[in-house]
């Protein structure tokens, strides 16, 4: 069951009809993330999927970098790269992004590729004249039917909690067989039902938590988690800088704007980069010419047309890039820019790659897997960010 990275395939993309949650208030829960299959990285695939996910056309040049990609990746999958060990973690299938859906029974035969898929035949119970249609920039995405059913995490227990079930899906989704669906845990005016949008799971459990807020905590090569309710202490150090969540640039996603940026130990360069968090992104998005500067510093890199962006030797050292939010600096180390190699000849693809085209900057993965990220909705009218250092991270 290949979903078993967060949770069962059932909480892929929920919303709810009518929910009703039972069970005490001032619960806590956590979901830890637990080893999964290796996988070779893939940085041109990763910037493909990001237009995608965003309706953006996808680049000439990328989409041929995607084949180049494809084809190169026989020899990488022979040899071992040291400067970039394999992760071997899933982190896809809980994201602050309201954008996704499940497999099910549904779908024809053959249809899938191994995923494990929901049955509402079992408990669901169909929400007549209720229906979700997700497309993406390449008119790829899913469609299907909307189910009333239940779903107990920790001690906490959702009733009549509709699940998008998915009747159709393109290959693009099918082939990725890592992924059984996508939770949302944005806000509820991105939920893809019509013609009634239902609201997001975080948005209908919120209440009964001990503080309406969750948490990421995602590790670079090792097992993370998603704590629910509470902050744990032992997971950071020093002082959360927190930011007030914008409509802008993207409503209902955890969007904010930064303020400038620093590569290494240089002065601050005042910038205004309007964001998004999304733990469902592999990379870090910057605006060009922020790119061409981080990369500036990093002796051997390149901009790569072949390979789709950005390029560096899989040896090299990266200085750290900060990011200033709230008038303080929130690095990742440089250490975290490399993402996996792309030939045999030493070279890597950067962690850090262009916007163009998509409209704002997205902090994913690669910076994520360096920080402590809070999303906290203690006031319903101000929600906002937190960012800290993680335990045991070196930011040099």
């Amino acid at each position: 069951m290949s979903s078993v990275i967060f949770f069962p395939a059932l909480f892929a993309m929920v919303a709810f009809a009518a929910p009703q949650v039972v069970g005490p208030l001032n619960q806590t829960f956590t979901i830890p993330q637990v080893p999964h299959a290796q996988v070779l990285k893939n940085g041109p695939l990763a910037v493909q999927r990001t237009y995608l996910k965003y309706g953006v056309p996808v680049p000439d040049f990328v989409s041929e970098a995607v084949a180049n990609s494809a084809a190169d990746a026989a020899g990488l999958s022979e040899r071992s790269v040291a400067a970039t060990p394999a992760d071997g973690f899933d982190t896809l299938y809980l994201s602050p992004v309201t954008l996704g859906w499940v497999f099910s029974t549904l779908m024809a035969s053959g249809s899938t590729n191994g995923q494990s898929l929901y049955n509402p035949s079992r408990s669901g119970v169909l929400l007549p004249q209720q229906s979700w249609t997700i497309t993406y920039g390449d008119s790829s995405g899913g469609s299907g039917l909307v189910y009333a059913d239940k779903v107990v995490v920790g001690e906490v227990t959702a009733t009549k909690q509709s699940v998008e079930a998915a009747t159709s899906a393109s290959s693009l989704f099918v082939q990725d067989t890592n992924s059984d669906g996508v939770m949302g845990l944005a806000f509820s005016n991105l939920n893809s039902v019509r013609p009634t949008p239902q609201r997001t799971f975080f948005d209908t459990v919120k209440n009964t938590l001990a503080k309406p807020l969750f948490t990421a905590l995602l590790k670079k090569g090792a097992a993370g988690k998603y704590d629910f309710g509470f902050l744990d202490t032992t997971s950071y150090t020093g002082s959360i800088v927190y930011t007030n969540v914008l409509t802008t640039p993207k409503p209902g996603f955890w969007g904010f704007n930064a303020t400038g940026y620093s590569i290494g130990s240089g002065a601050v360069v005042q910038k205004s980069i309007s964001s998004i968090i999304d733990t469902g992104t592999s990379l870090f998005y910057l605006p060009s010419d922020v790119v061409a500067a981080y990369y500036a510093r990093v002796p051997g890199a390149s901009k790569s047309t072949y390979f789709g962006g950005w390029i560096v030797p899989c040896t090299s050292t990266p200085p750290a890039f900060s990011t200033v939010i709230s008038g303080s600096l929130v690095t990742m180390p440089g250490s975290y820019l490399i993402y996996g190699a792309v030939d045999q000849s030493n070279n890597c693809y950067g962690g850090i790659q262009e916007n163009t085209g998509i409209g704002f900057s997205i902090y994913g993965l690669i910076f994520l897997k360096s920080q402590y990220i809070v999303f906290d909705q203690t006031s319903a009218n101000a929600p906002r960010l937190g960012f800290a250092r993680q335990q045991g991270v070196s930011y040099v």
